[in-house]
């Protein structure tokens, strides 16, 4: 037995070094699971309920092989415990308690045992290279890496790393891009994520991010800091755009990414498949930035709301296509880039617009305020457009319209009050009639006309309101110029209930708290006090005391 250990001390840890080598992992992890393979065949030898330990010499490759049992007064595991007379048969000086190692002569493994240990061991090993690669690259998301496709599978692509792989998932593939097996391939690392079957690493050809990586890789100023590229939008294998700025005053940051005769720029075009890419200069100010988003189409006025994060561009009649672009690509960039919803009209539609405001307006003025259609009309020129604007804007205000004096002010306003008291009584009228209880108009922020909308939406209760989340109740509705189906189609465009009164987050938290105040009474603390005081029999003066002493 001993000639057989000595002989395979050096195949031993040649199999430990060429794993570790092969691998590139520890090679202690590979010594532990050397080890943990024979462990398990010397209990196959001796008995799996046997506390078996083996120790293998990374220096030497001497192996050594133990068992350890405990010594106690009342055996009850005869595998893993002796009493203390065959304990001090094993070690002199033992005692109740100890831990005596009892060495085992060295096992021959067998072909079954060897099989089961080379599976130990390549379980072990794999594990341990999973580890490394999640190690290696987990901190790398953002960063352009190249690969080798090795296959495609049901249109996702797996691309070689080197020492791991990475996948390019179909909605992460430039469209019509063919890619074959061997092909060389460059994509941004999007995630690492650790799963079950070892570290998933997702990249991605279709992100703006990887247009933005290839800038950076392409013009010198960009990976330097001096030109940043502050947003990006990208329709993959059609068309991008980008906004970028220059910290340096004699640097112009469109011609420095498009380069001499535009090479740079050519170079990253090449590499996403000949997708067109327009350089814009971006703005802090959203009008600016919106008409150089827009390129090449001609914009004649921006009209931006804040409320509702839209901005109303007017274009002459002949640059509305190009503005809106095939498809809707033109503007759906820009508004991706800018980061706001963008309507596009020309200069007719805008009139048309503006013309039906303005009778609206008047006419409601006419009705709400009893007043001719001159002075309706001389409001509305104003830019008075809400009842509210005109009851309480200072007086001095509206006395200063020309034709207007203090007098004619004071009455305006007195009548626009009592308009929006109509209003109010009527909304509460018909809240009433929808049911909504009476409770939730103490209820702060909350309007009749709020309560209406909350009634229509069979919100009627306090619980009805309380068990809403605050988006659910506030957040704004929301679209855009993406292709898809039709906006009325979207979950997610719904907005909230009360979406449309441009309520903030903070005021729609206190309206959320304020319904589910009656959740913490303490009525329930007070029940067990009060049977508590019920149980007890009073007499005389006792029993016609006040319960609050």
């Amino acid at each position: 037995m001993a000639t057989a250990i000595s002989a395979n001390k050096a195949e031993l840890l040649a199999i430990a070094n060429s794993v570790a080598s092969e691998k590139m992992i520890d090679k202690g992890i590979v010594i532990e699971a050397i080890e943990e393979a024979i462990q398990r065949a010397a209990r196959a030898r001796y008995g799996a309920e046997n506390d078996i330990r083996a120790k293998l010499d990374p220096q030497t490759g001497d192996l050594r092989l133990w068992r350890v049992v405990e010594v106690v007064e009342q055996v009850e595991d005869y595998f893993k415990q002796v009493d203390l007379a065959q304990g001090q048969k094993l070690q002199k000086d033992a005692k109740i308690g100890d831990f005596i190692v009892d060495p085992l002569p060295a096992v021959d493994l067998g072909r079954i045992d060897a099989q089961s240990a080379k599976q130990v061991i390549f379980q072990k090993v794999r594990e341990a290279d999973r580890e490394r690669q999640f190690e290696e690259f987990k901190d790398r998301g953002g960063e352009i890496i190249t690969g080798v496709v090795k296959s495609v599978e049901f249109g996702h692509i797996v691309v070689n790393l080197g020492r791991a792989e990475g996948v390019i998932r179909r909605d992460q593939q430039i469209p019509r891009e063919l890619m074959r097996v061997g092909d060389r391939v460059r994509a941004i690392i999007l995630s690492v994520r650790r799963e079950n079957r070892g570290p998933q690493i997702f990249l991605s050809r279709a992100h703006p991010d990887f247009m933005k990586k290839l800038f950076a890789q392409e013009v010198p100023e960009i990976y330097d800091g001096i030109i940043e590229i502050k947003a990006a939008a990208r329709d993959p294998g059609s068309r991008a755009k980008i906004g970028v700025i220059s910290y340096d005053g004699s640097i112009d940051p469109v011609g420095a990414c498009v380069g001499m005769k535009g090479s740079r720029v050519q170079a990253v075009v090449q590499e996403m498949q000949g997708e067109k890419i327009d350089i814009i200069p971006w703005s802090e100010d959203t009008a600016t930035f919106v008409v150089n988003a827009l390129q090449p189409a001609t914009v004649q006025r921006v009209v931006i709301d804040e409320d509702d994060g839209r901005i109303e561009v007017v274009v002459p009649d002949d640059q509305l296509s190009l503005a809106i672009g095939r498809r809707g690509q033109n503007v759906r960039l820009a508004s991706q880039l800018t980061g706001k919803q963008i309507d596009i009209m020309t200069e007719a539609d805008a009139s048309e617009k503006r013309q039906r405001e303005f009778v609206e307006r008047s006419t409601m003025f006419q009705e709400e305020l009893d007043v001719d259609e001159t002075l309706a009309q001389l409001l509305v020129a104003e830019g008075f457009g809400e009842l509210e604007e005109v009851a309480y804007v200072p007086l001095e205000e509206l006395a200063g319209i020309e034709g207007f004096d203090e007098e004619l002010a004071e009455e305006l306003q007195s009548r626009a009050g009592e308009a929006l008291e109509r209003r109010e009584e009527a909304a509460r009228t018909e809240r009433r009639e929808l049911g909504v209880e009476d409770a939730l108009a103490e209820i702060p922020h909350l309007t009749e006309a709020m309560l209406v909308v909350l009634g229509k939406a069979g919100i009627k209760t306090l619980d009805d309101l309380a068990d809403l989340a605050t988006d659910e109740l506030i957040a704004k509705k929301r679209s855009d110029n993406r292709r898809g189906p039709p906006r009325s189609e979207r979950a997610e465009d719904k907005g909230g209930v009360l979406g449309e009164y441009g309520l903030s987050e903070e005021q729609g938290n206190e309206i959320i708290m304020a319904a589910r105040a009656h959740w913490f009474d303490d009525e329930p603390e007070a029940a067990p006090a009060e049977a508590e005081a019920s149980a007890e029999p009073q007499t005389g003066e006792a029993a016609d005391a006040d319960p609050a002493q």
